[in-house]
């Protein structure tokens, strides 16, 4: 079975993430994410909150309810 193009043309997405506890930043790909009502860990101070709240940016979170799961 073959990849219609548009699929294998589609450059991957990445938000920009900012820990709500220790207010680092980064950027993730979003395939790597969990959805964004699911726990997700911060990598620098170990605090757990849902994915949708390390969403830097209005858009991230839009982004990321819209191609990984809304709450």
């Amino acid at each position: 079975m073959s990849v219609p193009l548009a699929h294998e043309h589609m450059q991957e997405a990445w938000i920009q993430l900012q820990c709500p506890d220790c207010t680092t930043e980064w950027e993730q790909r979003l395939s790597d994410l969990p959805a964004s009502g699911e726990r997700f860990q911060c990598d620098h101070c170990d605090a757990y909150n849902p994915t949708a709240e390390f969403a830097k940016t209005t858009r991230d979170l839009e982004v990321l309810r819209e191609m990984n799961g809304a709450e």
